[in-house]
């Protein structure tokens, strides 16, 4: 079996969790243009990855500090999967992806960067949207920067709210 060192990663997997939940800052802070928070339902609440795979990449994650989906409020899961919709008609509007990844990594070992609270991750996908560069130099090339997406984003839903059933709130445009 051949095997593959990486020492640069043991840096990354060693350091002390951070003593704060990034979840519950960003929902608690109420600077929601700075945070990239694009809206707030009454459970949950939508914003910008700060280290995208892709151009778009949005997280759903609820306000209460839970773990697991076992631990979820039933209303919480609903409301989080009605927001995943609404996420992906806005990121088709915007971006117009081949495909999307809609999904969660629930604990460390299963990939989680905040393994204490669940959120579920949405990602417009593109053909050769993981080239050689992320592949092997571990860079991923980005065509739109936080701050326009964020923009096009809000804007794209707003425009879908009203159609989706939910009651939103919305931060005054950047």
């Amino acid at each position: 079996m051949d095997r593959l060192w990486s020492p640069w990663r043991y840096q990354y997997v060693s350091q002390q969790a951070p003593k704060t939940c990034i979840f519950c800052e960003k929902a608690a802070e109420r600077r929601d243009p700075d945070n990239y928070v694009i809206c707030r339902a009454r459970h949950n609440f939508i914003l910008l990855n700060l280290y995208p795979y892709t151009t778009g990449h949005l997280m759903i994650a609820p306000f209460e500090h839970v773990a697991t989906l076992e631990a979820a409020a039933p209303e919480t899961l609903e409301e989080m999967m009605r927001l995943t919709r609404l996420s992906e008609a806005s990121l088709r509007a915007v971006y117009r992806p081949r495909g999307l990844n809609i999904g969660m990594n629930i604990g460390e070992c299963a990939g989680a960067g905040v393994a204490g609270h669940i959120h579920m991750h949405v990602l417009p996908r593109w053909p050769a949207d993981a080239s050689f560069l992320t592949t092997i130099g571990e860079t991923r090339v980005l065509p739109e920067d936080l701050p326009t997406s964020y923009r096009r984003l809000l804007e794209a839903f707003r425009d879908r709210a009203r159609t989706a059933g939910l009651s939103l709130s919305f931060p005054a445009t950047p």
